[in-house]
């Protein structure tokens, strides 16, 4: 009997439309499908503008923002895939329009058990946090 699929067979983990969950964790967003589909559930993913489930199909063309670690990431569909692929086939699979993000000033800190600060340091710590004591006091 003829087989009924024309698809390719080596090509099984490309289809037309995927899950967003499934999709996410294919392209290496997240670790683990189940944390993809956690990350659904809180509301992080949004595909064209509108919040996400799990089993919602996203399609080549669509556009996900996705919130990992406090800040956005914005990523389009190339490719709709369901397994998990080596690390070419994945960017293959997505394009990635993330702005880049700005440097954040890094404050330096103390070592534990080093007492309070002294007089300069405090002024310098001031100082890096846009205070001066100057304009405070009239």
């Amino acid at each position: 009997m003829p087989r009924l699929d024309t698809r390719p067979r080596t090509m099984d983990h490309m289809t037309d439309a995927a899950r967003v969950d499934a999709w996410l964790w294919a392209v290496r967003i997240y670790k683990t499908r189940s944390a993809a589909t956690t990350a659904c559930r809180a509301g992080h993913v949004r595909v064209n503008g509108e919040r996400a489930k799990a089993a919602q199909p996203v399609r080549v063309g669509d556009e996900l923002r996705v919130r990992i670690a406090g800040f956005d990431r914005h990523l389009v569909v190339r490719k709709p895939i369901v397994k998990r692929v080596g690390a070419a086939v994945a960017a293959e699979a997505m394009e990635d329009r993330t702005p880049p993000r700005e440097p954040v000033a890094v404050m330096a800190q103390r070592d534990r058990g080093a007492g309070r600060p002294t007089k300069r340091e405090r002024r310098d710590i001031d100082r890096l946090r846009g205070r001066d004591g100057r304009d405070a006091r009239v």
